[in-house]
């Protein structure tokens, strides 16, 4: 049986919005009673448009914005109850690597500079900091000799791989990458993707990959978790996912990407109606459903609970009952 490396268990994070003076408040429920597990030694994707929550359910993994209730498990131990030491310890074993790495580097200092700063922070000396960020660089495929260079003297990939060798050089064990390929040329891309298969076979790493790309979902990961305003939709192994979507979201969205299959391009596709709703004023029941052609009234007025299609798959949809 597979070993959980974070286990989320009905996390919420709501975020208060007043309604002007006097007139109280809203809540925008960017994370609503999320609950997954990512295995250790696993890739999982999480995908869904802008505004659906993907980024802050990362941030509250990361414990980088507090959580409203629920719980986050990281190896075995309860993040909202976690001791000091033990959060200490938890920044060590998860990194994260975010999608303009250039917006993430001092332009006043070196690359060097920018990877030793962890460790300096974790108490490492100085001497043993510079040999660390030196093999981190290895580990990336990049000459040492770049450690002296500024972020504007380097190209858009080698930025990505700098960042992927900061969030190695505290020796990992989670790494959450959001949107680690939208920035780069497609050429580019696939260095980078394969770049990171390579680690987390290496290295024995666990991905939470988050994308708009579902081609780089496909080549990436081992499962897919769909989020649509706040709520996880669609969750299991990737090929079945994307190969026989039961979600109506999903198959919007994978009928929203390019058809990378020429003879594929005159068939009949279905497309999603409508913008993404607001996390502050959600439609009652489920959320899908002003944009779903399938929606009865039962979707109006009752949330749906989650369906098992499979031991892996499971679906938030009354149609899967």
């Amino acid at each position: 049986m597979s070993e959980a490396a974070i286990e989320l268990v009905e996390l919420k994070k709501y975020f208060p919005v007043s309604n002007g003076f006097g007139k109280g408040r809203s809540y925008a429920k960017a994370v609503d009673g999320i609950s997954l597990t990512i295995n250790k030694g696993e890739i999982v994707g999480l995908v869904g448009e802008s505004g659906s929550g993907k980024t802050t359910l990362a941030r509250v993994i990361l414990r980088l914005t507090d959580i409203t209730s629920g719980t986050v498990i990281f190896d075995g131990v309860d993040l909202s109850k976690a001791t000091r030491a033990q959060m200490k310890d938890m920044r060590t074993r998860v990194s994260v690597v975010f999608q303009d790495p250039a917006s993430n580097l001092n332009p006043r200092e070196t690359v060097l500079s920018s990877i030793m700063r962890p460790l300096i922070i974790h108490g490492i000396n100085r001497k043993d900091a510079k040999e660390m960020a030196s093999k981190a660089m290895s580990l990336v495929k990049m000459d040492a000799r770049y450690l002296y260079s500024y972020p504007h003297q380097l190209s858009g990939g080698q930025l990505q791989r700098i960042a992927i060798a900061r969030a190695l050089v505290m020796n990992p064990k989670v790494m959450i990458l959001d949107e680690p390929t939208s920035a780069l040329d497609i050429s580019v891309q696939a260095q980078i993707l394969n770049l990171l298969l390579d680690l987390q076979e290496q290295l024995g790493l666990t991905y939470l990959v988050i994308t708009h790309d579902l081609n780089v979902i496909r080549y990436i990961s081992d499962r897919i978790a769909v989020m649509y305003l706040g709520r996880l939709v669609e969750f299991g192994p990737t090929q079945e996912v994307l190969d026989n979507p039961r979600h109506p979201y999903t198959k919007g969205l994978m009928a929203a990407s390019p058809i990378l299959n020429p003879h594929d391009r005159g068939r009949e596709k279905y497309m999603m109606e409508g913008e993404p709703g607001s996390l502050i004023n959600l439609p009652s029941g489920c959320h899908f459903h002003p944009r779903c052609p399938y929606a009865t009234e039962r979707c109006r007025t009752e949330a749906p609970m989650d369906v098992k299609i499979s031991e892996l798959h499971q679906v938030n949809c009354f149609m899967a009952e």
